[in-house]
């Protein structure tokens, strides 16, 4: 009797390709164990005969009995394991033509490769895990910082399936009252008011969550930080301080960054995008125009915004009132900084805006400064999110 495409053994590499001294394999499907056995020998018995749950030493052989590597296999009968399909997962050699080789072996005794995410695919199916949970795997693999793994893995823990069978029992607590409100209309008894109460509570809770996304696509994605502010406010200069690397041109000559330019860094394990832009002015220059456009678009984009003002000389009249514009747009996404402090005759326009951080690229203790500041405005932003899970769009959209 020939198997169905999700009753199919199937092989991958569970670790990543690279360095290392083990990897490990895993086999799923009907017949796993039986083309475990066929690829195998043990000094005592076969894999097919081998208790579930144990862990037996052996080798991988070749169609002649050859021995291709000396391993461990993980034996799991069903529906006991992660696809709820018996498992044989195998702990090689971490050398990719060994790998590979075992790989080829199992193809030959019946095995086909996994198709990307089929695993979970196949623990989904066979009623293992929700969606919520498989959704919650692939979120925790690609956890790019702590806040993100830790949400994630209190979802695939269970947290945001519950939520929404918090949902289904209140929504149902409500259709209770309705039917009953038919079955007693000749008891003048009231169900209206507690069925509004009960609903408008359900939407306050659900409003809360889709007012949460911009938050939970901050932890995911990570933070993006645009430096903004006018010609040659030194953006460049703390755009490379920041990243510790010379990305961006650094010249006396005003408007020399004509478009945006990203960087990454991690800060606290938070992955941060930093985005140096063009400097805000009034130019005929089009393709000057051009990047001042992007910078506009860069700053209300960005989760945080570094405002740069030049401490070396004060503020026109026509900075100032940009820069008081800009804060008044977004006054809690903004850090505002004075640069060159080394340099710095007067501290009038320091005066006009605060709180100012003082920051100088010779002096490696004030950038210290400014990051812990971001720091602080990233915990900020993430300790507004206090879900156990994260949300997606598919999510959102439900």
């Amino acid at each position: 009797m020939s198997l169905s495409h999700d009753e199919q053994t199937i092989i991958a590499q569970c670790t990543p390709i690279g360095s290392g001294a083990v990897a490990l394999l895993r086999l799923s499907g009907n017949d796993a164990r039986e083309i475990a056995a066929r690829m195998s020998t043990l000094p005592n018995g076969t894999l097919a005969s081998a208790a579930t749950h144990t862990i037996q030493y052996g080798w991988v052989t070749s169609e002649h009995a050859q021995r291709i590597d000396e391993v461990l296999f993980l034996v799991m009968h069903a529906p006991r394991t992660f696809t709820g399909q018996d498992t044989v997962e195998i702990t090689c050699h971490n050398n990719q033509f060994l790998i590979e080789a075992i790989i080829e072996r199992a193809l030959q005794c019946g095995a086909r490769i996994a198709q990307q995410g089929e695993f979970t695919r196949r623990a989904f199916m066979n009623g293992k895990i929700d969606l919520l949970k498989a959704e919650a795997i692939n979120e925790l693999i690609h956890a790019p910082n702590q806040q993100a793994l830790k949400s994630s893995m209190a979802q695939l823990q269970g947290s945001f399936s519950s939520w929404v069978a918090e949902i289904e029992k209140l929504l149902l607590h409500c259709h209770a009252y309705c039917q009953a409100s038919f079955e007693f209309l000749d008891e003048e008894l009231e169900f209206a008011a507690t069925i509004t109460h009960q609903l408008s509570a359900i939407a306050n809770k659900i409003n809360l969550l889709i007012h949460s996304f911009d938050s939970n696509q901050q932890i995911k994605n990570g933070i993006r930080i645009a430096l903004i502010g006018s010609v040659n406010a030194g953006k460049s200069s703390l755009f490379n301080a920041l990243l510790d690397k010379h990305r961006a041109i650094v010249s006396p000559q005003a408007g020399t960054t004509r478009d945006s330019i990203e960087g990454l860094f991690t800060l606290e394990g938070i992955l941060t995008t930093l985005i140096d832009t063009a400097g805000l002015r009034q130019t005929d220059d089009q393709i000057e125009a051009e990047g001042v456009e992007r910078a506009w678009q860069e700053a209300a984009s960005a989760d945080i915004i570094l405002l740069v003002t030049d401490s070396s000389r004060s503020l026109t009249e026509h900075e100032r009132t940009l820069y008081n514009q800009i804060l008044e747009a977004d006054q809690r996404k903004i850090i505002t900084v004075a640069s060159k402090i080394d340099c710095a005759q007067n501290s009038a326009h320091v005066e006009a805006i605060k709180p100012m951080q003082a920051v100088s690229t010779r002096k490696p203790e004030t950038i210290h400064a400014l990051k812990n500041a971001i720091c602080d405005k990233i915990n900020l932003l993430f300790s507004k999110n206090d879900l156990p899970f994260l949300l997606n769009q598919r999510h959102l959209r439900c």
